[in-house]
C-alpha cells in the first residue's frame, strides 16, 4: 500500500481559509493542519517553493504576512504546524525592534501638535492665561510653545496674565517626524528626536519576532500525514509496515499524576523541625489546643491580675468551662510562690484563686506544653538534662491585620540542665539561627513575667536593610522551676518564634491573610517551591 499524502494544489478560492489556533495545537492537530489543502502552510509551501534553491534562499515570515494579507500570527502558527511534520522546513527565529505611534501621537498626526494648536488658538489680541490653560492641550502646549519662544506671557495685562504670539507663524516639525515614522522612515529620524518623542509618549519602540524560513531536507508541496497511533487494524492487515509514523519523543516528561499539595507553612515547619531534631531535641506532644489557665499562666509565675488573661486577649472556653484535674501538691506550691512568696522570691502579695486557674482556654502559646514536660521532668527519681522543642498552633484575641491572626504557630526550644547561663542560651541561639541562614544576630534585653534574665533576638535584614526582630529568649525564673520539684542548680534557657513570619519572608507573602484563611489562593499552593532554608 503507497504511503498516504495530501497534496496541494493550491487552488486561488481557497487561500482565504484562516486558522488563528494554529499557533496553540498540539503536535497531532498541527500535524493535520499542515495537512489541510488551502490553508497557510499551503501558501507558505508555495511561496518557499518560488523562492528558489541555494543556502540563501528563503522567505521572512513577516513579509510573507503582508504579502498574503495574513495576521502574522498566523502564519507563525503554520510554521509550528510544518515543523511537527519533521524536517520539511527550517525555521530560524530573530528579533527585530520598530518604532510606532501611540494613540497620542496618532492624534498629533490627526489635528497636529499640542504646541501648535495653543499657538494658533492665540488671537492677535493675545488670549488670557486661565482661559488657555482650558483648552485640551492647554497645559502640555503652552509649556512646549514657551519653550521654542512662540508665545510670551505678559503678567502685567488687565484682566489677568495675558498670552501674546512672538512670531507670525510656526512649523509642526513633530507631526512632520510622527508622519515620517507612520510612513515607515524611522531610520532618517536623528536618535535623541525618536528618544524626544519617546518621552512625550508619542512613540513607543516594539520589538518584533519573526522566523526566516527555509526549505528542509524533507521539503515537498505533497506532505505525507505522520500517524500517532499504532491500531489493532493496523496491525492485522499489515498496513502499518508501508505507513510513516511520527517519531516517539522519549525525553518527553509524562503527565503529572494527581496528588495533594503542602502548603507553604508545612515546608517550612518540617525544615524548622529537621533542624532541631539535627540538634539532638525531642518533640514534645502539642495536641492539647485546650488547656487549663494553670498551665498557661499559673505555672509559668504570670499573676492572675495580668492583662493578657483578659478577655480582650484570651479565648475563654464556656464548654467545658473549668478544668478539674489538677496535680494538687504542685498547685499548693504554685499558690504560695503567689501570694506568699518562696524560693527567694517574694511573690506577687495578692489572694491566689482555684476558680481562676481552673479556667479553660484556647491556649495563647506553646509555654504551657513546656511547664507540664518541664513538671514531668521533675517527677524522676533522678534528673537528666533534656532538650525539647515543638512547632504547633496558638490562639489570641487579637485584632486580624496584614500581620495578625487569631490563630498561628509557634516554635519554641527548651534545654534544661546544670548550670545553664545566658551565656549558653545566646551560643545555641546563634547556632540554631546559622541553621535557619541568619548569622548577624544581636540581643536586647526584654521583660517576661516568666524569664529572667530575658532577650528579644533581632537580625540583620538584607533587603530592608535593617535590624528586624526574629524571636525572644530568657532563662525560666526559680518562681516557675523550683515549685515543680527540679532540684536546686538547674537552670532552664528556652526561646521562641512565630512560624508565619520566616514563611511569608521566604514567599514573599505581605499580606498574613493571603497565606491562612479563607482568601487563600490554592494555586499559590499547588504551585509554592520547596522550601530551602540555606546556611
Amino acid at each position: 500500500m503507497p504511503p498516504r499524502t495530501v497534496s496541494f494544489p493550491l487552488p486561488v478560492e481557497r487561500r482565504k481559509c484562516l486558522s488563528e489556533a494554529a499557533g496553540k495545537m498540539s503536535p497531532t492537530m498541527a500535524a493535520a493542519e499542515a495537512a489541510s489543502p488551502g490553508c497557510p502552510a499551503e501558501l507558505l509551501l508555495q511561496r518557499l517553493e518560488a523562492a528558489g534553491t541555494g543556502d540563501e534562499a528563503g522567505i521572512c515570515s513577516l513579509e510573507t504576512a503582508a504579502a498574503l494579507g495574513l495576521e502574522h500570527q498566523v502564519l507563525v502558527g503554520a510554521v509550528k504546524s510544518l515543523q511537527a511534520l519533521g524536517e520539511v522546513i527550517e525555521a530560524e527565529q530573530r528579533t527585530s525592534k520598530k518604532w510606532e505611534l501611540t494613540p497620542e501621537g496618532h492624534e498629533i498626526v490627526q489635528e497636529g501638535s499640542h504646541e501648535v494648536r495653543v499657538f494658533n488658538s492665540i488671537p492677535s489680541e493675545g488670549l488670557v492665561q486661565s482661559e488657555l490653560m482650558k483648552l485640551p492641550s492647554g497645559k502640555v502646549g503652552f509649556s512646549k510653545a514657551m519653550s521654542n519662544k512662540w508665545i510670551r506671557l505678559d503678567k502685567n495685562s488687565e484682566g489677568g496674565p495675558r498670552i501674546f504670539r512672538v512670531v507670525e507663524a510656526v512649523q509642526d516639525s513633530v507631526r512632520e517626524k510622527l508622519l515620517q515614522v507612520q510612513h515607515g522612515e524611522a531610520d532618517s529620524l536623528e536618535e535623541k528626536d525618536k528618544n524626544e518623542l519617546k518621552k512625550r509618549k508619542l512613540l513607543t519602540e516594539m520589538t518584533l519576532k519573526s522566523y526566516w524560513i527555509k526549505k528542509g531536507t524533507a521539503f515537498s508541496t505533497s506532505v505525507a500525514k505522520q500517524e500517532t497511533d499504532l491500531t489493532p487494524e493496523m496491525i492485522a492487515s499489515g498496513s502499518w509496515r508501508d505507513l510513516n509514523f511520527k517519531a516517539y519523543n522519549f525525553e518527553a516528561l509524562g503527565i503529572m499524576p494527581e496528588s495533594g499539595h503542602l502548603h507553604p507553612l508545612l515546608k517550612v515547619r518540617s525544615q524548622f523541625r529537621q533542624i532541631f531534631l539535627e540538634m539532638g531535641f525531642t518533640e514534645m506532644p502539642t495536641n492539647n489546643f485546650i488547656e487549663s489557665s494553670f498551665w498557661n499562666f499559673d505555672a509559668l509565675f504570670q499573676p492572675q491580675q495580668h492583662p493578657a488573661r483578659d478577655q480582650h486577649d484570651t479565648f475563654f472556653i464556656k464548654d467545658p468551662a473549668e478544668a478539674i484535674e489538677f496535680p494538687m501538691d504542685y498547685l499548693k506550691r504554685v499558690k504560695k510562690v503567689h501570694s506568699q512568696g518562696g524560693y527567694g522570691s517574694q511573690g506577687y502579695k495578692y489572694d491566689w484563686k482555684l476558680e481562676e486557674a481552673r479556667k479553660n482556654l484556647l491556649r495563647t502559646h506553646t509555654t504551657a506544653v513546656s511547664a507540664r514536660m518541664l513538671y514531668q521532668l521533675a517527677q524522676q527519681e533522678k534528673f537528666t538534662p533534656a532538650k525539647y522543642f515543638s512547632i504547633d498552633r496558638v490562639f489570641r484575641n487579637e485584632t486580624l491585620d496584614a500581620t495578625h491572626l487569631a490563630e498561628f504557630h509557634q516554635i519554641e526550644g527548651v534545654v534544661a540542665d546544670y548550670g545553664l547561663t545566658l551565656g549558653d542560651l545566646m551560643g545555641i541561639l546563634k547556632e540554631f539561627f546559622t541553621k535557619l541562614g541568619i548569622t548577624q544576630l544581636r540581643f536586647k534585653p526584654a521583660y517576661n513575667p516568666y524569664t529572667e534574665p530575658s532577650m528579644e533576638v533581632f537580625s540583620y535584614h538584607q533587603g530592608l536593610r535593617k535590624w528586624v526582630e526574629v524571636g525572644n529568649s530568657g532563662v525560666f525564673r526559680p518562681e516557675m522551676l523550683l515549685p515543680m520539684g527540679l532540684p536546686d542548680g538547674v537552670s532552664v534557657i528556652a526561646w521562641g518564634l512565630s512560624l508565619e513570619r520566616p514563611t511569608m519572608i521566604k514567599y514573599s507573602i505581605n499580606n498574613i491573610r493571603e497565606l491562612v484563611g479563607h482568601k487563600v489562593n490554592l494555586k499559590m499552593v499547588y504551585d509554592s517551591p520547596l522550601c530551602r532554608l540555606d546556611a
